[in-house]
């Protein structure tokens, strides 16, 4: 059953006007070492960033808080596979909302995308309960 879904669009170049004036304290507020690293890496660093911005703004509205109640950016953050799909970690008050939103018996996976076609940068987040099998 799907408990959530969200969706952003980031302009790419506020991003980048952001990191320009802002810089390490912007990214220190936002964003985890891990994806700092990733982002950093990247040609186009600000749309790297965007994308995870856009990311956090959806895992935040398919939690159904917004950036509200206690949500801090760093308790959502997005990593990738070896493959380059994106995966969305929730921690803090984040990962006990989704805890708090997801019936007994099932379990929570978030499912994130992301894409940008400059200027923009979008994300979409679904959150699914699936039943736990039992285990003989």
């Amino acid at each position: 059953m799907i408990l959530g879904i969200g969706t952003d669009l980031a302009n790419i170049e506020r991003i980048q006007g952001t990191l320009d004036r802002f810089g390490d304290r912007f990214k220190n507020r936002v964003f985890t070492d891990e994806e700092k690293r990733k982002s950093e890496s990247r040609k186009d660093i600000a749309g790297t960033y965007a994308k995870r911005w856009a990311a956090k703004e959806a895992c935040s509205k398919a939690l159904g808080t917004g950036l509200a109640m206690g949500i801090a950016w760093k308790d959502m953050s997005v990593s990738n596979l070896r493959t380059g799909q994106p995966v969305m970690h929730v921690t803090g008050w984040a990962k006990d909302r989704l805890a708090a939103m997801t019936p007994d018996g099932h379990e929570a996976i978030v499912h994130v995308t992301l894409t940008d076609d400059h200027p923009w940068a979008q994300a979409f987040v679904v959150i699914e309960a699936r039943p736990v099998s039992a285990r003989g």
